[in-house]
């Protein structure tokens, strides 16, 4: 059971819809969600794309990424290691996420990794050995990449605030049971609580 299975996003979405703020999502922007709009099957590229967007705004962070595929689609990853830092800081990357993807490129340059025998705890582990990569970059790995069907990351600034305007929540143990609830599809639920961000559109409870 996977995102990049029409089921699966199907099933989600029958499972969610017993929760009014979720069915209203479905109902509005449903058909919009793309849990492939990060995959990338370069690893290493992919995990750099979610540096990239660490701490940045989604617009931005959408013009930085194409200026990035555009310095590097032509080149090997060990070509990519040799760009000096300065160029690439040039498109608008710190020169620490500089390091950051760097350091990861060279790490799976000289690590092959078998992720196909590993849970999702066990992927997260390896990933977050890795020098710039912390708990929200391996959550998001697991979902866009892996197309995990269960992911929700507390360290997302938009989902948490998604929460809190369509839900009216601000205690974090109530905002933890309520994302229990959608077990096992929270990455389609993340998925609807970000495109509510994106596109501004927020659930108002009639009456």
């Amino acid at each position: 059971m996977l995102l990049n299975n029409k089921d699966t996003i199907k099933k989600g979405f029958t499972f969610l819809s017993s929760d009014p703020v979720m069915d209203f999502f479905i109902n509005e922007f449903g058909n919009q969600i793309d849990p492939l709009d990060r995959h990338n099957n370069n690893y290493a590229i992919a995990l750099s794309n979610l540096i990239i967007e660490q701490q940045i705004s989604f617009k931005a962070a959408i013009t930085i990424k194409k200026k990035f595929d555009d310095l590097t689609k032509l080149l090997s990853n060990r070509e990519i290691l040799e760009i000096d830092n300065e160029t690439i800081q040039s498109i608008g990357i710190s020169f620490r996420k500089v390091d950051y993807i760097k350091n990861i490129i060279s790490f799976f340059e000289n690590e092959k990794l078998d992720f196909s025998n590993l849970d999702d705890k066990e992927i997260s582990k390896k990933l977050c050995s890795i020098k710039g990569i912390g708990p929200w970059t391996s959550e998001m790995f697991l979902l866009f990449v892996f197309h995990k069907p269960d992911i929700f990351s507390f360290g997302d600034i938009a989902l948490i605030n998604s929460i809190k305007v369509n839900y009216n929540l601000n205690n974090h143990d109530e905002i933890k049971e309520l994302t229990l609830k959608w077990k096992p599809y929270r990455s389609i639920a993340s998925l609807l609580l970000w495109k509510s961000i994106e596109n501004q559109i927020f659930y108002k409870k009639k009456g």
